[in-house]
């Protein structure tokens, strides 16, 4: 089975972070975001997938490149102009169609779903398309989406099938995450801006072809936010991704340190800190619920709480932040 990652978006709910990078290389555990999706589609058994890209496509490529990924064969897809979800999975048709179902996931969204299930309960549906979803969070407001007890999609935004839903009926988001035929690419026009969501999937669904949702019921989140963005580290320190690495000897203390940093032994480190690599930590330094990309300098007697420091950033002796993000100067 082949995978499409959708990681062409600007990532402008991340502003000014993804000023500097592409959202898909800002780092979760000092690696990028979308290593983590890679990891979702390892443990599927997924060797094979496209990414199409937009916003800063070459540093994502490089990265790649110089990296490797030995057990997934990758392929950048980049997108001269926005085509949207649809857009883009009509563009990557040649890769992606050998007659086989395939996985379509964003790139911003992480968790622990069994893709397997997924894909075994999308075979067992004879399905057009599954998405999976997952129950709403009692903070969380997304547009109406229902499947019925026989895991059919029977409200979706504002679109009804034809014929009886199965009772009871269960409200529920969609995460990003799909399982799609290749018949799918007949309802996409060729070289034309189009979403899935708001373009496609209703006409599915009025249709009454068979649109299902898997219901994943463990760990998920959007990424896609400044607070989210933390969150995923704090969520990853804590385990609940089941690609966090970290070294073992920090797990209590919900820290993470990268390589060649130099920590004054009076610091106040933790908890729910991420340092990146050669970061410097002077003394009297307090700092917790906060991610340092690499090269991050805190001097003295500087506090930090809730912040996001980028690449290079300073923090100035005895500087107090709270909830701030740090551009280099």
């Amino acid at each position: 089975m082949k995978a499409m990652i959708l990681a062409a978006g600007f990532g402008k709910r991340l502003q000014p972070l993804t000023d500097l990078i592409p959202k898909p290389m800002m780092p979760v555990l000092n690696r990028p975001l979308l290593t983590h999706t890679l990891d979702i589609l390892r443990a599927a058994g997924i060797h094979e997938a496209v990414v199409n890209l937009h916003h800063l496509p070459q540093t994502v490529v490089d990265y790649f490149e110089s990296s490797r990924q030995d057990d997934i064969r990758l392929n950048f897809l980049v997108e001269e102009k926005i085509m949207g979800t649809g857009g883009g999975i009509k563009a990557a048709q040649k890769f992606l169609d050998d007659g086989e179902p395939f996985v379509v996931i964003n790139s911003d969204n992480l968790s622990d779903v069994s893709l397997n299930d997924a894909i075994q309960f999308h075979r067992q549906q004879k399905a057009l398309l599954t998405l999976v979803v997952r129950r709403f969070g009692p903070d969380e407001s997304y547009r109406r989406i229902e499947i019925d007890a026989k895991g059919r999609i029977v409200h979706f935004l504002d679109t009804e099938p034809p014929g009886q839903a199965a009772l009871p009926l269960t409200r529920v988001m969609f995460t990003g995450i799909q399982i799609v035929d290749p018949v799918l690419f007949d309802f996409i026009p060729e070289n034309t801006f189009c979403g899935t969501t708001e373009d496609i999937y209703p006409k599915l669904i009025e249709q009454g072809l068979n649109v299902s949702g898997y219901l994943h019921e463990g760990y998920w989140i959007d990424a896609g936010t400044r607070d989210a963005y933390l969150q995923t580290n704090f969520d990853a320190l804590d385990g609940k991704l089941p690609s966090s690495q970290r070294d073992a000897t920090q797990a209590e203390s919900s820290v993470l340190i990268g390589k060649e940093c130099r920590i004054a032994p009076d610091c106040e480190i933790g908890p729910h800190v991420v340092l990146g690599d050669g970061c410097i930590v002077e003394s009297g330094v307090r700092i917790s619920r906060s991610v340092c990309w690499d090269g991050v300098h805190l001097k003295k007697n500087c506090q930090i709480e809730n912040c996001i420091l980028t690449s290079n950033a300073e923090a100035a002796e005895g500087l107090q932040l709270q909830g701030q993000t740090v551009l280099p100067r």
